[in-house]
């Protein structure tokens, strides 16, 4: 098992990359092809997945940051001295095939993941895109000190999304994610390893380079015991000529899809939520 999951988080690594202009790419129109093209802006729509693909050997390297609760306020500068970080690369091996690996450093993550496009909506034809979208991940912070008996296969956590998008018109986008993750270890003792979300999210184009997103994770077999909560998030996105940057206000400071969906805490009429920003960038 540890080779099988070395050689998956390495599969990005074996490929090359080529440069291109993100934002001709997404405001390009397959009109040969029919196809409805920039349901999303983003490779996200906030936390979530949306279901816009890296094309054929282009390479994406995606800086997320999430700062701490706002709550905290002047304590820690609202949020900036508990920041956490994301390094993500992911490379196109064909337009509807993706491999990523990344970094966080919350709890010191490694995780590779696989996109596959399934179906496109078309103009005249299937009426939405539909994507799969599969990670594993490393969680390398599990210490024997405090857990004793921990052996490798504690650290691993799973997930498996299908993601399905529709765009109504040319502002206007909505995607459903019925996603099921599994952590071999879990806080509470509650709480079952497998776990299911019914997530969905949206995206309205504000002007030629704004638009609004939104999404949220209903999780179906949470423990009552449990003192995380449901993933609620809010964004926008800015294109500029060579990459997004998206910006965001979240009750989950995790960014990999097992943390913000299982580990979300904070309380948004309480005020406890977390801004943070997504910077792509193609080479």
């Amino acid at each position: 098992m540890k080779i099988f999951c070395t050689l998956l988080l390495l599969l990005p690594f074996v490929t090359l990359a080529q440069d291109d202009n993100l934002l001709s790419e997404i405001d390009s129109a397959e009109a040969s092809l029919d196809y409805a093209t920039a349901a999303f802006k983003g490779l996200k729509i906030v936390n979530f997945e949306s279901t816009k693909m890296v094309s054929n050997k282009e390479l994406y390297f995606v800086v997320s940051h999430r700062f701490g609760s706002v709550k905290t306020g002047f304590k820690d500068f609202f949020g900036l001295d508990q920041a956490v970080t994301r390094l993500n690369l992911i490379y196109g091996i064909s337009d509807g095939i993706n491999f990523g690996f990344s970094r966080s450093s919350f709890q010191k993550i490694y995780e590779s993941s696989l996109k596959l496009r399934l179906l496109r909506q078309k103009q005249e034809g299937f009426p939405f895109t539909v994507v799969s979208s599969n990670n594993i991940l490393i969680n390398t912070a599990l210490d024997k000190d405090f857990l004793p008996g921990l052996v490798f296969k504690h650290r691993l956590g799973y997930t498996t999304q299908l993601l399905i998008s529709k765009k109504f018109n040319k502002n206007f986008s909505l995607q459903l994610m019925p996603t099921f993750f599994h952590d071999n270890y879990v806080v509470t003792d509650e709480q079952t390893n497998s776990q299911y979300i019914i997530g969905f999210g949206g995206r309205h184009k504000l002007t030629k380079r704004w638009s609004f997103n939104f999404d949220y994770g209903y999780h179906l077999n949470r423990a009552d015991s449990s003192p995380f909560v449901n993933s609620l998030s809010i964004g926008f996105d800015l294109e500029t000529g060579g990459h997004v940057f998206q910006l965001h206000f979240t009750n989950a400071q995790p960014m990999n899809t097992n943390g913000f969906l299982g580990q979300a805490t904070g309380d948004w009429g309480g005020g406890d939520f977390f801004f943070g920003f997504n910077l792509s960038r193609i080479f």
